[in-house]
């Protein structure tokens, strides 16, 4: 299969993913394709359902390229992933924050599609970015200012 036709594939899927069309983002797989993110599913029916529950807690709002590794039949692609989490993500409430992490996807082809999906994600920076409290605004430091100028 050639670079070309495993990028307009890999970018269709990416697309309806962001898109948050979890119909979409398995049309381009096989009927026996392989999802593994967490633990492998097999066939469309449960990838989708996958992407059901991750449309419904976070929101892909780019996806960068960093590095890519063909192969005859794969192809490897290092990601830096942006967006929002207003549900859930790791078992972790996202509180609408928007975060940042690298992500590793390997893809195999068969027969012109996708026949296999496996994804790695760099769990603890989502984790820590999830978990840190968020900054503080000025108008916050300046209040925590005052009443510890009031407590001397």
């Amino acid at each position: 299969m050639q670079h070309e036709d495993m990028d307009r594939l890999i970018d269709e899927h990416l697309m309806a993913e962001k898109a948050g069309d979890p119909l979409g983002s398995v049309a381009m797989y096989t009927p026996d394709v392989i999802h593994d993110v967490v633990g492998p599913l097999h066939g469309p029916a449960a990838a989708r359902s996958s992407y059901e529950m991750l449309t419904r807690n976070i929101t892909t709002e780019q996806m960068d390229v960093s590095h890519a590794w063909y192969g005859g039949n794969f192809c490897t692609i290092e990601h830096q992933w942006h967006g929002t989490v207003p549900g859930e993500f790791l078992g972790i409430p996202g509180h609408g924050r928007q975060i940042s992490f690298r992500m590793l996807h390997v893809f195999k082809f068969k027969q012109g599609r996708i026949s296999l999906e496996n994804v790695w994600l760099d769990g603890n920076a989502i984790v820590t970015q999830l978990t840190t409290p968020s900054a503080a605004t000025p108008q916050q430091i300046d209040q925590s200012q005052a009443t510890s100028a009031q407590d001397l």
